[in-house]
């Protein structure tokens, strides 16, 4: 199953105004990364892959329609799967988008 291309288009729609945002292919689906830092992932499975303050992410966990991201067996922090359901408006896209952008806008930019 490829990616969702409306949710990327809004999250595009999102993301216009934003400077050093690029567009990748990755873990099945598609990053929106600033200044080469994935922030927001639109998944293949529906809804988002989120890239947030790692000291955030229990607290995120506790909203509806969150998961952790798990690889190899492992929960990891800063990293959350935003169900379909959580994201279908744009009152619910953009926040989730801004938390993405804003942390990858805080780290160094890779070259």
């Amino acid at each position: 199953m490829s990616y969702d291309e409306d949710l990327a288009n809004r999250v595009r729609e999102l993301l216009a105004d934003k400077a050093g945002v690029s567009e990748q292919l990755m873990f099945g689906g598609l990053a929106f990364l600033v200044n080469g830092n994935m922030s927001v992932s639109v998944s293949r499975h529906g809804g988002l892959m989120l890239r947030v303050e790692p000291s955030r992410t229990a607290a995120l966990l506790r909203r509806p329609h969150t998961r952790p991201v798990v690889m190899r067996g492992r929960e990891m922090d800063g990293w959350l799967l935003v169900g379909a359901e959580a994201v279908k408006t744009k009152r619910q896209l953009a926040p989730w988008v801004a938390r993405g952008v804003a942390y990858a806008s805080s780290l160094p930019p890779k070259r």
